[in-house]
């Protein structure tokens, strides 16, 4: 048994069932001065820590107390846009845009996502397993205990079965958890350049089919936008992976709009990601269709761009809003979920509560997980963090900083730097 007591706030996000939209994004269920109680995999109690009850453990007592130490429990950070198997950084790439490149201007020049498919298949598993199980450490050790994790940098079938079998061994290897999904239309390869057309029918006839029937991934991506896929190539591929029983994501309007957002309300899709070129049309859509807006400013940011999805007409408008890192090795290179929530609230004007709702259980809802995962709440996952600050809007605010010294996955602590407060 582990009870956490004497924290300053406790997080639990109690409310209405998720997706929380609109107002409902500030309701973060509060208990100051709270406790948890957690046996085995499950939170049995939370409240105030003078209701804590008294209870036998089964075995072995642990207890964390915050007496004197001002600290934040909040649900583990669910990330539900990760890249993060890949064998090397693009550091090259970071240094061409310091000098005035654009993101498009190195990719047509033969970087981006080309150049990390010509790394990837070079790697063999075990290097790519290896390299992945180092950054699913940082995800823990900074408050994230979910990712969603996408493959995409194999681009034939071969390399793209080698990346999700590398998140398959991980989950033998890492306490972390992990909600794989097929991005094999990341890009069209170089050796199909010309036939396109070509590349499409591997994904549908062949790749697709064979993650599916292997059950290496709960979801499909397709990244429909200016330079990549067209929404005519987007339907054909998502459709086939709906046939096949894999849930829809889709990469939308992060360059252009192309209508992808609109492609994944018509489809129904899980999640819209990006969503920076969106329209007021397309918001209607997605909220008539339920689909979740996650959106990905640490790419904006880090690209130096001007341009952030809208969040504010989104949350307005009553769709459900997610917050991810998009960790990979060319756009955004942090695991950071904390760093996120700040440039969330600067830069898309989101609050702190908003911030957090939207990194925690809606995540969690887009990847169809909140029965579980995403709240502090009697029988859910014990999936908690313990932040080194007293009061939730610290968080963001002190932007830049670790504030994680505690993560328990499971009900067991695998991240412990508490001795450091």
């Amino acid at each position: 048994m582990l009870v956490l007591k004497n924290i300053a706030q406790v997080i639990t996000l109690q409310g209405p069932p998720p997706p929380r939209c609109g107002d409902a994004m500030e309701q973060l269920g509060i208990i100051e001065n709270g406790a948890i109680v957690i046996r085995a995999e499950r939170i049995e109690w939370v409240g105030p820590t003078r209701d804590l009850p008294d209870r036998k453990p089964d075995g072995q007592l642990e207890i964390v107390d915050g007496l004197g130490l001002k600290l934040l429990a909040l649900p583990g950070f669910v990330d539900s846009h990760t890249h993060p198997v890949f064998a090397g950084t693009r550091a090259n790439e970071y240094d061409l845009r310091a000098r005035g490149k654009s993101y498009q201007e190195i990719a047509q020049a033969g970087g981006g996502i080309r150049a990390s498919v010509r790394q990837l298949r070079t790697a063999t598993l075990n290097q790519l397993a290896d390299r992945a199980e180092r950054h699913f450490r940082q995800f823990l050790s900074h408050g994230t205990t979910t990712i969603e994790a996408k493959s995409g940098y194999g681009l034939s079938l071969e390399d793209e079965m080698k990346s999700l079998e590398a998140l398959a061994l991980l989950k033998t290897r890492s306490r972390l958890e992990v909600v794989p999904t097929f991005l094999g239309a990341h890009a069209v390869p170089e050796e199909h350049e010309s036939t396109r057309g070509d590349y499409v029918r591997l994904l549908v006839e062949e790749m697709i089919p064979r993650v599916a029937r292997e059950g290496l991934a709960q979801f499909c991506d397709v990244f429909c936008d200016a330079g990549y896929f067209t929404v005519e190539e987007s339907r054909t591929i998502l459709l086939a992976a709906r046939q096949a029983g894999l849930g829809l994501r889709i990469h939308a309007e992060e360059l252009a709009r192309t209508g992808g957002a609109r492609l994944a309300a018509e489809l129904g899709a899980a999640s819209a990601d990006h969503l920076e070129w969106i329209q007021q049309g397309d918001i209607k859509a997605l909220k008539k269709a339920g689909t979740v807006a996650t959106l990905l400013p640490g790419t904006a940011f880090n690209l130096g761009l001007k341009r952030y999805a809208p969040a504010r007409k989104l949350i307005a408008a009553g769709v459900p809003v997610a917050l991810a890192t998009d960790f990979n090795p060319g756009s955004c290179f942090t695991l950071n979920m904390q760093i996120i929530l700040s440039i969330a609230c600067s830069q898309m004007k989101m609050t702190p509560a908003e911030a957090i709702t939207a990194a925690t259980v809606n995540g969690a809802h887009s990847l169809g997980i909140s029965d579980r995962l995403g709240t502090i709440e009697e029988g859910k996952q014990a999936d908690i963090v313990l932040m080194d600050v007293a009061d939730y809007r610290e968080l963001p605010y002190f932007f830049g900083v670790n504030h994680c010294v505690l993560t328990v996955k499971k009900g067991n602590v695998v991240i412990n730097r508490l001795e450091m407060v």
